[in-house]
């Protein structure tokens, strides 16, 4: 693989990065509240489709040129990766029951005409919530990171784990924004995304943090 489609990778994940955590942060939702209201109810679903749009050309790029392989998981290693990656999935789709899905997708917000920044729904956590804060994140890295690996999927690979702790940073400040001390006790008690044995929630302790007024 030569230089040529790196660069290229490299230029449309950041255009990609730039383009995600600018349509995410509270400066542009605060800004088209103030001038759009009438867009507010629409913005969430606009910014997935224009996630979901803007990610295929680096993807393709990905898959186009993938240079040269630098690792296989081969025997049993590629059953302990797969099987990692399996368990990582589960855990994904499995921790979509704890979401609101119409939230999250932006067809709550449209159909009820909300026109505020914030996010509509309340301080929650899901059992995997307990022991890491970002457990999407988490299990993202280790997908990403149990695949065999290429040039081009090395790229993106590194580029994608940055981009996660970044947006780790500047999703961590609009929850702050949204739920103040609340939050601020649970990022206390529970690491951001690596699990670590003396810092989680007992089930009991994440009930009443969950039921606590401020």
């Amino acid at each position: 693989m030569n230089g040529q489609p790196i660069i290229t990778l490299i230029i449309l994940w950041s255009l990609y990065f730039v383009l995600h955590s600018s349509l995410a942060s509270l400066r542009t939702k605060e800004y088209v509240a103030r001038h759009w209201p009438s867009l507010m109810p629409g913005y969430r679903l606009f910014f997935n489709a224009v996630a979901t749009l803007f990610v295929l050309p680096p993807l393709y790029v990905m898959f186009r040129y993938p240079g040269e392989t630098l690792w296989i998981w081969e025997g049993v290693w590629s059953y302990v990766a797969n099987g990692i990656a399996l368990l990582a999935v589960a855990g994904f789709l499995w921790s979509l029951r704890y979401y609101d899905s119409g939230e999250f997708s932006g067809l709550s917000q449209l159909r009820g005409n909300t026109r505020t920044v914030e996010d509509q729904e309340s301080f929650h956590l899901s059992p995997l919530h307990r022991f890491v804060r970002h457990p999407w994140y988490a299990l993202g890295l280790v997908i990403i990171w149990t695949r065999d690996m290429n040039q081009a999927f090395l790229v993106t690979a590194v580029m994608l784990s940055g981009y996660f702790i970044l947006g780790l940073r500047l999703e961590e400040k609009k929850l702050l924004r949204y739920h103040g001390e609340i939050y601020r006790r649970y990022r206390e008690k529970v690491p951001a995304l690596l699990p670590l044995p003396w810092r989680y929630l007992t089930r009991t302790e994440a009930e009443e943090l969950v039921s606590t007024k401020l």
